[in-house]
């Protein structure tokens, strides 16, 4: 039999191969067509609100009956200090100018309109709303949060980027570790927003493999079957993919958006914390360049929810200049099918 079954008899699945939670990209009609394929859907929650974050779940169970994964972020969140609030208030200036000289008329809040959310209303809200599958990343969950959600029959699965994460993973009892290399897209899953962990995803999944007991799921640069044979035969039981379904038919990403990810170069594809203030990794743009390593850049999660406005006005004038599009390392065709096709046919090519 070509797949392991550890992950998909725990996680309810014919096949354990994972959508990858792409928070901005994933939308509940890709977790849905995921779960059509007979893998496992994951729901992006981010730091949403409690009441946003029922909202999605709810409408995610009215298109499909099959399980899937809710997702939330575990970060740290910094103390707003008066330095701090001197520099939020000299990068919304600088932001604000840098996009008007570009015909961006924007107007980013103001810090008092910015909300922060902690993961504890949602997890209390996850448990209310009966979901049994709890990926995060960004850290790890506090001891009364893993307890309360044990008890609730929640399955957990973390995100490490090196082998000291996985291993305090394991050490708090969480059940599955989803290992993410360095070439994974989007967001880096570490404890700490800097300095980010560098090693390659097949040397950090063998070596997480020879450390820890629990079953691993890997994530980065997953775009065929040579690809995922190779992490199954590091020990991987479990494979997330989510370059693999950029392009799909149920991606948030716009056509603009799309169609910079077919023209996309090697040396473009580069590790930023311009947009959030946490490494991500994505196509190189002007806001980028300019950005990067200025005095711009606010710890997570501000710089995030400041550029926020910027970057929907961006998406709004169709100008990939000033839009965070993440992607990982592989570079490949960008299938435009829905994320079912393009599911089932990984399967079939695996199986072959």
């Amino acid at each position: 039999m070509f797949w392991p079954d550890t992950i998909s008899k725990k996680l309810g699945v014919q096949y354990p191969v994972i959508q990858a939670p792409m928070f901005g990209v994933s939308t509940v009609q890709m977790v849905a067509a995921a779960a059509k394929a007979d893998c496992l859907g994951s729901l992006a929650l981010a730091d949403l609100s409690a009441d946003q974050s029922v909202e999605l779940i709810r409408k995610t169970k009215k298109i499909t009956d099959q399980p899937f994964a809710v997702n939330i972020f575990v970060h740290h969140i910094p103390e707003m200090t008066d330095d701090l609030k001197e520099k939020f208030v000299k990068t919304r200036q600088f932001l604000e100018q840098f996009a008007r000289e570009h015909t961006i008329e924007v107007e980013l809040p103001e810090l008092e309109a910015i909300n922060i959310n902690t993961c504890h209303e949602q997890v209390d809200a996850i448990i209310e709303e009966n979901c049994k599958i709890l990926s995060f990343t960004f850290g790890n969950l506090d001891g009364q949060s893993i307890q309360k959600l044990k008890e609730n029959g929640v399955t957990l699965i973390g995100t490490c980027t090196s082998v000291n994460e996985a291993l305090q993973l394991e050490k708090s009892g969480i059940d599955i570790i989803c290992v993410q290399g360095i070439e994974a897209g989007g967001h880096r899953g570490s404890f700490e927003a800097e300095p980010v962990p560098q090693i390659g995803g097949l040397s950090l999944l063998s070596q997480v493999y020879d450390h820890v007991n629990v079953p691993l799921i890997y994530a980065g640069g997953i775009y065929g079957a040579k690809t995922l044979k190779a992490v199954k035969d590091l020990g991987a039981q479990g494979f997330q993919v989510g370059n693999l379904l950029l392009a799909s038919q149920e991606s948030a990403l716009q056509p603009f958006e799309k169609e910079r990810l077919k023209k996309v170069k090697e040396e473009e594809i580069i590790l930023t914390k311009s947009f959030s203030g946490r490494y991500a990794r994505g196509i190189k743009n002007q806001f980028i360049e300019t950005v990067e390593n200025s005095e711009y850049i606010l710890p997570y999660p501000y710089q995030n929810k400041l550029t926020n406005a910027l970057r929907k006005a961006a998406k709004s004038l169709q100008n990939p200049e000033f839009v965070s599009i993440w992607l990982g390392q592989s570079i490949h065709p960008y299938s435009e099918l829905s994320t079912e096709e393009i599911l089932r046919n990984l399967i079939k090519e695996c199986e072959k």
